[in-house]
């Protein structure tokens, strides 16, 4: 099964539009995540009319709208893992311990917010990811998304895929 984690879109602010890899990626993708922070419908819609699945939350920069049709925390079982999804885990400091106590039936927890890739997993087992932004870098060198291969009721692969300088 594979899986595309994205976060912090920020359209149009921050772009006028998805990546083409990365739209090329939702196509081949059996799900797609998406961490918050998409500012507009405009872009839900879009992933939610091109993904087979669709595993979504709303963040700090999301209005009344995308909040009205997304949760805070989304969950799915997949391959035998079972994912969580929010946007912000608070400091870098610490997270770990914090997410485990605050999700502890999850496998994964997918989330954004910090526009930093990462990908760490807690003492308890609990892997922690965060995709970056495909569309505002921030202070990183690149903007970013991540691919995730499930196989056997494993994760078998996570790729962080760097996107081209517009």
């Amino acid at each position: 099964m594979r899986l595309l984690l994205m976060s912090d879109t920020h359209l149009p602010k921050r772009a006028k539009r998805l990546p083409q890899p990365l739209l090329d990626e939702v196509s081949r993708a059996d799900v797609v995540f998406h961490a918050g922070d998409w500012v507009d419908a405009d872009t839900l819609d879009l992933l939610e009319s091109r993904s087979r699945r669709l595993v979504a939350v709303y963040g700090n920069n999301d209005g009344p709208a995308l909040r009205a049709r997304l949760p805070e925390v989304a969950y799915a079982d997949l391959g035998g893992l079972r994912f969580g999804v929010i946007h912000e885990t608070g400091p870098a400091q610490g997270r770990e311990a914090r997410c485990a106590q605050r999700f502890p039936d999850l496998d994964v927890l997918v989330f954004g917010h910090s526009h930093i890739p990462w990908d760490t997993t807690a003492p308890t087992g609990l892997r922690l990811l965060n995709p970056g932004s495909p569309t505002d870098r921030r202070r990183q060198p690149h903007c970013t998304y991540m691919t995730v291969t499930l196989t056997g009721g494993r994760i078998d692969e996570v790729d962080l895929h760097r996107l081209p300088r517009r």
